[in-house]
Formats: C-alpha cells, structure tokens, sequence
C-alpha cells in the first residue's frame, strides 16, 4: 500500500467540491458538500444502529437496496433529525436536487446529513445552492479539501486519506474521508465516512470488504459512548481501474480487502485523536482473551470508561480503573489473570500482574502518561483472543463543545 494524495478524487473518474449555502446562520465555512462519479458504480454501506434515525439515514437505506450509488450530497450545520415527513421530504429533495444536477436518476445519489437535531433542514437554501455547488467540483485534491471541509462540525482537524495497491499488475486507488469527533460509539461505522475506489468487484465482495474493514477499524472506536442518529459510512467502486473483475475471494479480494481495513483504520484513529475537546489519543490494546470478539468487547468498555478516559487526561496511572471496566463488559475472565501496562513514546511501565498492582514510579508512569498517544496493554492468559480499540481522554472542553454545542 503506497499512500498518495488527492482524497475521494485519489481514484480514477472521480470529483468532488463544496460550498457554504448557509445551512447554519452565523457560520462562514462551507456547509454542503457533493461527491461524484463519472462512470456507474457499484456500491455498498452501513448506516447507524440507532433506533432513531435521521431523515437522510433513511432515504439513503432506500436508495442503497440496489447497490448503484454514483453521488453523495452532504450537509453539515443540520441533522435533519426528528424532523418528521418533512424532514423525510427534504432528504428525498435533496437527493433529486443533485441528481438533476449531474443528470443521474435521484434514487442514484446518497443523502448524509449531521448537525443540530430537531430543527427543520433549511432545503431551500440547498437547493439555492445547487448551480453552484455542481460548478465547485473538481476531480483534484482541491476538490477533495472543499468538500471535507463541508461535512465537519465540530472538527479540529481534517481527516482523510488516500492509498494505492497493485491488483492484476494494475494501479488501484482508494481515498475516503470522515467526519465526527463527538457522538461517537458506533457499532457499524462512524458519524460520516465516504470512500472511493476504482476497483472492479462485485457488490457481494465490496459489501463484504466494507463488513469486515468496520469491525476492525470504525466499531472499535468511542469518544463519549453516545451512537448518533446520523452514523454512515458508504463506498463507491467505479471500475474505472480496468482490473480483472473480482468476483471470488482469491488473491485480488486480499489485497483489496487489506488496503480497505488500512484505509479505514487510519480514519478511525485519526477520528479518536480529533475527539472533542481531547488531548490525547489513547489506544487500547488487550491480549489472551477467549477470541476476538472478546477482546474487543473488553477493550472497547477500558476505553470508554470516564474513569480511565478522565484518568489518562491527568496523566494518573490508576490500573484499578482498568480492571473495574473490565469487570463490568459482560465477558467472563480470570481476574487473578490481568496484567496491566502502560506505553508511549517516553517508555514502557507494568503496572499489574495477577490482579494485584507492582510497585512502580509514579513519576515514571506520569512522564509516560503526559505524551498525546498512550497505550493501555492488557493481558488476560485466557487465549488468543486480541483487539485494539482506539479513543481519547475526557477533557474540560468536552463539556465546554456540547454545553453550547445549539448556539
């Protein structure tokens, strides 16, 4: 895998842009964003567990049932949530709006949607904004920039990637781009993710792809334990590559399986970094668990937890927390088992083996626990079993964001 520029337009046949239409009153950044195809595509997605889901959510679950999206239209500054038939009107307008504009039938084009939820999506301003939104894009990194910063709210940083492989003797190239930073614990993906590649495969294999890349990548990401209502992530695969059409799960569909879940990976934890209000990013690594699905459940409740998240903030190497989270997420273990360690770029410290805490130096562990990555390394000798899960502190600021988070 050969990382390289350019985003969603990374891959052959692809454009996108955004502009600011004024979906949020009082903000300047660009708020409406359009991701587009040049040639059809074969398609796949994941949408929130959430059992209340907003109107975007939706009609994208409805046009997905065919596997052929070619366009993406998405806004920030409004969820467009709890919105009623309304709500549900405007994310079908949005999606015929764009598609009038690129000249593809409506139920071809997605709808994604994050912001504020409960108030009515403001459609007209969208579709004010339309003639000049189809004029932004562009099939470069440019393109690309505009149209991340289009989807992002209460983002710190941009988060995107683009990476290519060689299937067939042929270049291959995926590019996506996420946003979220708070409202995260997803159990399919995150708040908004798009990728984009110019493979040739079927839909049973990218929808395969994408399965597997989530649970490794996106479901094993929490900043605050809260799913949204607007949770999605969708691929586009144009075939504009010309491989060999992958059809079976041979050596092709590994490697492109394997830059999926890299690709995904990557956003995921640049997505942890950039939770709201964070300082750190925290990486939660657990060993010797039954299987695997073990494992990521008992790492994902040790990242989760406020105690430990509060705890890595004031760089305090409390273990005891750790293993009060593992005793709570519903996994059965051996608790005279656990060891506990802690890593960053200043060294490596245990804490605790057979249950019980090692004398260590405070100091020692303070200096390691002050880095912005830090690692938590648990060891359960109960099998093979091993996860990662990736999050971050909790911070004063977080309650700072979401105390006015309507204003």
């Amino acid at each position: 895998m050969k990382p390289i520029d350019g985003g969603v337009c990374a891959p052959q046949g692809f454009q996108a842009g955004g502009i600011r239409c004024g979906i949020k009153g009082g903000s300047s950044k660009r708020d409406l964003a359009l991701i587009y195809s040049e040639a059809p595509c074969t398609s796949a997605a994941l949408f929130t567990a959430n059992r209340v889901k907003a109107a975007s959510v939706l009609v994208s679950q409805q046009h997905l049932a065919r596997g052929q999206i070619r366009g993406i239209i998405a806004n920030s500054g409004n969820a467009n949530a709890c919105t009623g038939e309304a709500g549900i009107a405007a994310a079908r307008r949005m999606a015929e709006l764009a598609g009038a504009a690129l000249h593809i039938p409506g139920e071809q084009v997605a709808v994604a949607s994050t912001g504020v939820i409960g108030v009515p999506l403001p459609i007209e301003a969208i579709a004010e904004g339309m003639k000049a939104l189809r004029g932004a894009i562009r099939a470069d990194a440019q393109g690309h920039e505009a149209a991340l910063e289009a989807i992002m709210t209460t983002d710190i940083r941009k988060k995107s990637g683009s990476l290519e492989i060689e299937i067939a003797g042929l270049p291959i190239r995926l590019g996506g781009m996420v946003k979220g930073s708070g409202m995260i614990h997803p159990n399919m993906g995150t708040m908004l993710c798009f990728i984009t590649t110019d493979v040739l495969i079927s839909q049973e294999l990218l929808d395969q792809a994408l399965r597997r890349s989530v649970q490794r990548s996106f479901n094993r990401v929490t900043v605050d334990g809260d799913t949204s209502t607007n949770d999605m992530i969708l691929i586009m695969a144009n075939g504009e590559g010309h491989n060999p059409p992958i059809q079976t799960e041979g050596t092709d569909f590994a490697v492109f399986a394997a830059a999926m879940e890299g690709l995904c990976v990557n956003l995921a934890r640049a997505m942890a970094r950039d939770g709201e209000g964070a300082t750190k990013l925290l990486t939660v690594t657990l060993r010797g668990a039954a299987d695997e699905a073990s494992a990521a459940v008992l790492a994902k409740s040790v990242a989760s937890s406020n105690l430990v998240k509060t705890a890595c903030f004031g760089a305090d190497a409390n273990w005891g927390r750790v293993l009060c989270a593992l005793g709570y997420a519903g996994i059965d273990f051996d608790p005279h088992k656990v060891e506990v360690a802690v890593a960053s770029a200043a060294g490596h410290l245990s804490l605790c083996k057979e249950g019980m805490g090692l004398p260590f130096s405070e100091d020692r562990a303070k200096q390691i626990l002050l880095e912005d990555e830090i690692e938590i390394i648990i060891t359960l000798g109960q099998g093979s079993g091993e996860a990662v899960v990736w999050g971050c502190d909790l911070t004063y600021n977080y309650i700072r964001i979401n105390g006015d988070y309507r204003s």
